[in-house]
């Protein structure tokens, strides 16, 4: 040791040494103790049963490890209620819609599936490629129409059981749908909306295309610029790790005045992850014995299961075919020459053209062009079943009769 009490240079480098070879050697224990722990218990060695009685430190290491693995693919697997559990549910569910005095849905990617449009922490979703390292595909957004949920909620609306939606998608299908801006949150943006911030208020300029052609994280300017001041436009879109701060179309303003008033709230196809850190949209400050009563309609956990009064395992399109069927409402069919986009679309201005390059969605004249000239190259048996209906009405529900909701 040197003069002082301090190590010398050769001392230093030899505690180095040992502390590595120390390091090394924990591993190659707990590399041995874990190929033992996989193996089962009849088919373990005496000293291979001795070295785990000596390495109880590295054995409940391991086990807590395991279970936490098997805990998180418990919650990324899919599960799905028996038809007559699900059945069973819905009627409770339904129960609860009629007697609300203040009825709020918060919706997610869940609901746009059937649209295909991919989820996140699905099977299939973005996140869950990602994290395997695969490709995600590249989806037309343009050709995504309003799904059966989508309809049924502007239903709802329309017959007062619903009073506020609360939205994380920005496809805009809820728009789409028929639903009011008024009263739609869309706490993420809307990929149709693109706006003036130096207007006041905000100029909103809905398009028939996807704006965010040339937007990305904190690069929100889309290209264009605004008919009435000439500043630069900017999407509407709320990227991760970005804080929403303009008033429509988030309309965060609503949503925590909806949340407030909640005596129910119903969560379809969302897994709650990013909507949980919103405590105003949970009234959190208000005891547990004055919250709204929580339904969740989902195929995987969510983080707010413990505290739902009802869970639903299913698809969202299967379990509000049942709920409209129960509440006697007929789910109206999305008809394109009623899409609300068509009126509300403002066009581009001169010389705008060819700022975007992303695929409108196509009027309704342009679909009965193509469906005129697809008719004229059927057959004739074929031509007979299309003008007889069997091109139309897709996505309808069928079979369902108008009944007085109780």
């Amino acid at each position: 040791m040197a003069a002082g009490g301090s190590l010398s240079r050769a001392e230093r480098k030899a505690a180095a040494r040992a502390e590595i070879l120390q390091q090394e050697e924990q591993r190659d224990r707990r590399r041995q103790v874990s190929r033992i722990l996989r193996k089962p218990a009849g088919e373990r060695s005496p000293e291979e049963s001795l070295l785990l009685g000596e390495c109880e430190d590295i054995v409940r290491e391991l086990e807590r490890r395991r279970m936490k693995r098997e805990g998180l693919r418990r919650r990324q697997e899919e599960v799905c209620d028996e038809p007559e559990e699900l059945k069973r549910k819905v009627i409770e569910l339904a129960a609860a819609v009629r007697s609300a005095k203040h009825l709020v849905i918060y919706t997610g990617a869940g609901i746009s599936t059937a649209a295909s449009i991919p989820d996140y922490r699905g099977p299939n979703g973005v996140w869950t490629l990602l994290q395997k390292g695969r490709s995600i595909r590249a989806t037309d957004l343009s050709e995504a129409e309003p799904t059966l949920t989508h309809m049924s909620i502007a239903c709802l609306h329309k017959h007062n059981l619903v009073q506020h939606v609360v939205s994380q998608n920005c496809d805009g299908l809820h728009l789409r749908s028929g639903l009011p801006q008024a009263a739609i949150s869309e706490l993420h943006g809307n990929m149709y909306i693109e706006v003036c911030t130096f207007c006041t208020p905000n100029r909103e300029y809905v398009r028939m295309f996807d704006v965010t052609e040339r937007t990305a994280l904190h690069r929100h300017h889309t290209g264009r610029m605004c008919h009435k001041c000439g500043a630069q436009l900017r999407d509407t879109i709320v990227h991760f790790g970005e804080k929403g701060t303009l008033r429509e179309p988030l309309n965060w303003e609503a949503a925590t005045e909806a949340a407030s008033k909640a005596d129910v709230i119903l969560c379809l196809g969302s897994s709650l992850k990013v909507l949980k850190k919103y405590p105003r949209l949970w009234c959190m400050s208000k005891p547990p014995s004055r919250r709204p009563k929580l339904y969740i309609v989902n195929l995987q956990w969510t983080p707010k299961d413990d505290l739902a009064a009802l869970k639903l395992h299913g698809k969202c399109d299967d379990v509000m075919r049942l709920l409209m069927e129960e509440l006697g409402l007929e789910i109206p069919c999305y008809d394109r020459t009623k899409d609300p986009i068509f009126s509300l679309a403002i066009p581009l201005g001169p010389g705008e053209e060819g700022s975007h390059s992303r695929r409108p969605v196509a009027p309704p004249w342009s679909l009965e062009e193509a469906q005129m000239q697809e008719q004229q190259r059927e057959p004739a048996s074929q031509l007979s079943l299309s003008l007889s209906g069997g091109w139309f009405g897709r996505g309808c529900a069928k079979g369902s009769k108008k009944k007085k909701v109780n």
